[in-house]
């Protein structure tokens, strides 16, 4: 089941997140952060587990940035991803965003849900604030793909 991220999910989308933060895949959260943008997150239910998750942060009138996409080990390949980020996809418009973006290794899967390639110099300088807790900042070696609304 597909909805929206309640507090009481916070510690389980952290040990997804940070499961792929530690393969270095995506920035890892703390629990705090999670809190703090609880309102911004969707998470996959098969009950009783959370098995994805996925974020919609707002960054400029027009923009906003999907991250910290998650699908639990062994749950991958079944559309779980996919539904996540159309989902998201539908709240951006909803909201009145007329962009997505993201910032991935994962370039085939954005892809196809139309996001295109794009240089990193042509998103908005907010994106860097929390590209500045990276470990690999200022050497990103992630994708950047948008999507217009």
């Amino acid at each position: 089941m597909l909805r929206n991220a309640l507090i009481q999910d916070a510690k389980n989308i952290q040990l997804l997140v940070n499961s792929y933060a530690t393969a270095g895949e995506m920035l890892h959260l703390s629990i705090n952060e999670i809190y703090e943008k609880i309102l911004e997150f969707k998470v996959y239910e098969v009950k009783p587990a959370i098995v994805g998750c996925c974020a919609m942060h707002p960054v400029w009138d027009d923009i906003a940035e999907i991250r910290s996409l998650a699908v639990a080990k062994g749950h991958e390949g079944r559309g779980i991803g996919r539904s996540l980020v159309e989902e998201s996809i539908l709240h951006a418009k909803r909201v009145g965003f007329r962009r997505l973006f993201t910032l991935t290794y994962k370039t085939a899967f954005f892809e196809s849900l139309n996001f295109k390639i794009i240089d990193k110099d042509l998103l908005p300088k907010k994106v860097w604030s929390d590209c500045i807790k990276c470990i690999k900042f200022p050497n990103c070696d992630e994708i950047s793909l948008i999507l217009d609304l």
